[in-house]
Order: structure tokens, then C-alpha cells, then sequence
């Protein structure tokens, strides 16, 4: 059984996959389960490095191919069992919609020439009226209709708003919510919606390789509860911790103005806010669950609402902020290095480094006594230390270090890295966000660097605020801790052959922007 998402191996034989869209938000976490259920993957991309960028690929075969090139498709489907079509264009306009078709057309031509015996495609849910669809959703609609005229047997499963950090959908539901504790709503936040947890996605499209070939049909999928987005916001504000939100409907508010709106209080781009925008005044909810009655169920269920937002704010980038999830147990529903910048929560960053003329071993020990400067010794930051000082606090703070999670007050360790990397998470109960600071060592070079990272997960719009107006503070703070670090290493006793290269970087804020 896949560690993340549940499907049960065995159920099917395995089958050489083709994903496309592999490095996009449903491709990049469905390969991994398709690999865990035993199948044997090749991945295709415009663009082969940026497929070198994900962890599993020396486990798959990589393809570089456009979709609209018939010669290159062909040759990306030959031999290929099961092709997941995870292709979707988000450009504006009419332009998204006839890529959309081209893409299509020319995938399904492919597909039949290379004996394909299954097509998998992820739509999206909608009306039934083909005249009251927006443009997105018809464009979904009609790439799904190509495909199952194919004459390759097709299966198109129709989902709604994806719960899962990554999701545009999601990130612009958790970028409004926790930007704005008042706002003002169009009337699509009145719409019902059943949304889906993305480990619920990839179960049905990971199960859906081992179909009976004659079934060539539309299934819809959706998770336990139908919300409107207004429950969604004020649902997601609840665990998330956040004051109740207040939301004021008016109906003046075009899908182009709720779109630029979303552009300007969200980093998520509104080139693809807009497209999503008119889609959301269309009621998707599920009308038929057949996908039950081919697919095995799992316990404990489907994921509800709630559930998929809990599993979605564990991370924020690369930084766990759940205690019960290590490094080895991220899931789909958790942010991965390789999404967008603005996807993940909001992370502001201060980052700097400095060659030093000591060795990696006499900089880690240095390293490995800072957190016993913010215990009980605040007037220390930010002056440089002498190293009577340093060495006063390194025997009294012991070992607290060699074990990730040991308490301090009123900071304490997160994780350590011995030799390499040490963070440490402040603990203040009333602080309007998350704080680590990000202490390291990078060897193997002349001089050796200390590297140091500040990094601030703000708790709605009073941590944004908080962050602007403590930062000319923050920013001597910091410059201070750097200063006193690479002036107590400068002042071990190690003769160098060259003298050391201030390397001092400042990046500043760096928002998911």
C-alpha cells in the first residue's frame, strides 16, 4: 500500500505510465505513487533539466517532448500501456483554449497510432450546459470530449478545488484568508463547491491504470463535504488558528476585478487567478459517485475538508511546522521544493554568509553554542562575543544541541544537521508567526563560509505587518549575530595561505511574490 495516498497494490498488473505534465502540480505527485504501486513511469516535459530537478528521477524514464509536436508524441507513447494527461494552458483570453485543443487533438492522434490501451485525464468539474461554462471549464470540457472520441479507451475523472499545498485553488483560498481578517466578497463566495484532497486524486488516478479496458466514460470525484467558498474560508481560518473572518457579499465585482484583486493581496499571479476566477461562480458538486463501485475503498475514507487543511499547513516551503512530521514522511498535500515560489505560505527571509579563516570543525563548534546566546543572555545579541564568553556558554549549554527538539528557552533546537546545519524555532507563545533561524557550515572550499538564514512564517495580516515594521530592527539584529559569529571564528588560532573574502550576501525579505 502507497505510504501516502492508500491504493492497494496488486490490484492491477503493472503497466509501462506515461505522465505528462510531469513537473506540474498533479504530475510531479502522482509519479512517486506510480512507482510505489509498482509501475514503470516515463515522464515527459517541455523541458528535460527542469525534470532533473525532482528527486525520483533516476527511477523513471525522462522524455523531453511538446505536446503539439505528432513526432515527438509519438515517440514519447511508444510502448506505453497507460498515458496520464495532466496537460492544462492557463494564458487568458482564447489563446489557453485553443492550446488546449491543438494539445489534445494531437495527443489522442498519437495515443492511437502507438497502441495506447488507456488514457487517464484530470478535468474539472461543472455544469452540464455546456452555454454556461466558463472558459476554463469548457476548455476542460472539450479536451475531455477529444480524448474519449479517441478510439483509445478513455477514463476522465472531474474534480473540483484540490486541497493540497501547491493547488492554485488552494493557495489563493489560503492567501485571501489569512491576508484578510475583513473583506470585501463577490457573490461566487456563496457558490457551492465540493472540494477534493489531492492524496484522494492521485488514489483514483493511480487506480485508475488497472480499469477494465472497455470502460471509456466520466466519473466525478469530490470529497466527503459540499461547501461554499465562504464555509471554506471561514473553515479554513479555524484551523489554521485565525480569528473568525469577516465577509461582506456585493455583486459589482467582475471575475477581471476579483482577479486583479487577488493579484494584488496574494502572490499568486493573476494570469492564472483569472481563468480560476470565472470558474467559481459555477456551482461543482458531484452528481454520480460510480468511481466507488470500480475502485477499492480504503480506511478510514476520503479525506474531509478540515483533514486535507491540516495535512496542507504542516510545511511552509522547506521548513516543517508540525512536530509529529519528519522530513522522511512528507506527503502530497505538503509543499515540495519544486513549486512556485508563492505556493506553500507565505516565508520571509533574511539570508547572509561570510568566509571565515577557521577551519569547518572550530566554525560548527562556534555554531553549535549560539543557542545558549538567546537563553537567558538577549544583551549578547548582536554585540560580538568574546571567547571567554563563547566558551562560558558552551559548557554550560552541554549537548543540548546533538538532539533535535531539546527545549530552550525561549527558543529551541528544530532540527541539526552535525558538522553541516543548525535551526533553531522560537517558542514565544504570543509572537504573530514563526521564527527559526538557520545556522550552517559550508566546507570543502577556501575559506570555509558560515551561512545564516533567518526565516519568518507570519500568522495572518497582523504577522505580515509585524514583519515591515520590525524589519530595520530585525535587520541589525542580524547583521549584529553575523558580525559577532565570523569575528569569534576570525579569532581562532589557524594560519590560512589566503586571506578571507568577505562574501557578505543580504537577499532582504523574500516573499512568496
Amino acid at each position: 500500500m502507497s505510504a501516502q495516498t492508500g491504493v492497494v497494490e496488486g490490484n492491477a498488473r503493472r503497466s509501462r505510465c506515461l505522465v505528462t505534465g510531469a513537473t506540474g502540480y498533479v504530475g510531479s505527485r502522482l509519479v512517486p505513487e506510480l512507482l510505489a504501486a509498482g509501475h514503470p513511469v516515463r515522464c515527459m516535459s517541455r523541458s528535460a533539466a527542469r525534470l532533473r530537478e525532482f528527486p525520483w528521477i533516476d527511477e523513471v524514464e525522462a522524455v523531453a517532448a511538446d505536446a503539439q509536436d505528432a513526432p515527438a508524441m509519438r515517440r514519447a507513447l511508444k510502448g506505453v500501456d497507460v498515458a496520464f494527461y495532466l496537460i492544462h494552458s492557463l494564458r487568458g483570453g482564447g489563446e489557453f483554449e485553443r492550446a488546449d485543443r491543438q494539445a489534445a487533438q494531437a495527443f489522442a492522434a498519437a495515443a492511437k497510432i502507438a497502441g495506447v490501451r488507456r488514457i487517464v485525464y484530470l478535468g474539472g468539474l461543472g455544469p452540464s450546459a455546456q452555454d454556461e461554462l466558463s472558459a476554463h471549464l469548457r476548455s476542460r470540457s472539450e479536451v475531455a470530449q477529444i480524448l474519449l472520441n479517441s478510439g483509445v479507451p478513455t477514463i476522465v475523472l472531474r474534480a473540483a478545488v484540490i486541497v493540497g499545498a501547491g493547488s492554485t485553488s488552494f493557495e489563493m483560498l489560503r492567501h485571501l484568508t489569512e491576508r484578510l481578517p475583513i473583506m470585501v466578497a463577490p457573490r461566487w463566495v456563496a457558490t457551492r463547491v465540493q472540494p477534493i484532497a489531492i492524496p484522494d486524486v492521485l488514489r483514483y488516478l493511480v487506480g485508475c491504470a488497472g480499469l477494465p479496458h472497455e470502460l471509456n466514460r466520466t466519473f466525478d470525484i469530490g470529497g466527503p463535504d459540499v461547501l461554499t467558498y465562504l464555509e471554506m474560508m471561514r473553515r479554513y481560518a479555524a484551523v489554521a488558528g485565525l480569528h473568525r473572518r469577516f465577509i461582506l457579499l456585493v455583486p459589482v465585482l467582475t471575475p477581471r476585478l476579483s482577479s486583479l484583486w487577488i493579484g494584488l493581496v496574494t502572490p499568486v499571479p493573476t494570469a492564472l487567478a483569472r481563468p480560476l476566477v470565472g470558474s467559481l461562480y459555477h456551482e461543482v458538486v458531484c452528481r454520480e459517485h460510480d468511481i466507488a463501485d470500480h475502485l477499492p475503498a480504503v480506511s478510514p475514507g476520503l479525506i474531509g475538508f478540515d483533514q486535507g487543511v491540516r495535512l496542507a499547513l504542516r510545511w511552509v516551503r522547506d521548513i516543517r511546522l508540525a512536530d509529529c512530521a519528519p522530513e522522511e514522511q512528507r506527503t502530497a498535500s505538503d509543499p515540495l521544493p519544486t513549486d512556485p515560489r508563492w505556493t506553500g505560505g507565505a516565508l520571509y527571509e533574511d539570508v547572509r554568509e561570510r568566509a571565515v579563516s577557521t577551519s569547518p570543525k572550530a566554525l560548527w563548534r562556534l555554531v553549535s553554542e549560539i543557542p545558549g546566546w538567546f537563553e537567558g543572555r538577549p544583551a549578547s545579541i548582536g554585540q560580538p562575543p568574546r571567547r571567554g564568553l563563547l566558551g562560558a556558554v558552551s559548557a554550560g549549554l552541554g549537548g543540548v544541541v546533538r538532539k533535535a527538539g531539546a527545549a530552550l528557552r525561549p527558543w529551541r533546537v528544530d532540527d541539526v544537521e552535525p558538522g553541516r546545519r543548525l535551526r533553531i524555532r522560537a517558542g514565544a507563545p504570543l509572537l504573530p508567526g514563526v521564527v527559526w533561524l538557520e545556522l550552517g557550515v559550508r566546507s570543502g572550499t577556501v575559506p570555509t563560509v558560515y551561512t545564516q538564514r533567518a526565516m519568518f512564517h507570519p500568522h495572518g495580516l497582523i504577522g505580515h505587518l509585524c514583519w515591515w515594521v520590525a524589519r530595520p530592527c530585525s535587520r541589525a539584529v542580524l547583521a549584529g549575530l553575523e558580525r559577532g559569529v565570523t569575528t569569534a571564528a576570525n579569532m581562532e588560532r589557524r594560519p590560512v595561505t589566503d586571506h578571507p573574502r568577505d562574501i557578505t550576501t543580504l537577499t532582504g525579505s523574500r516573499s512568496p511574490q
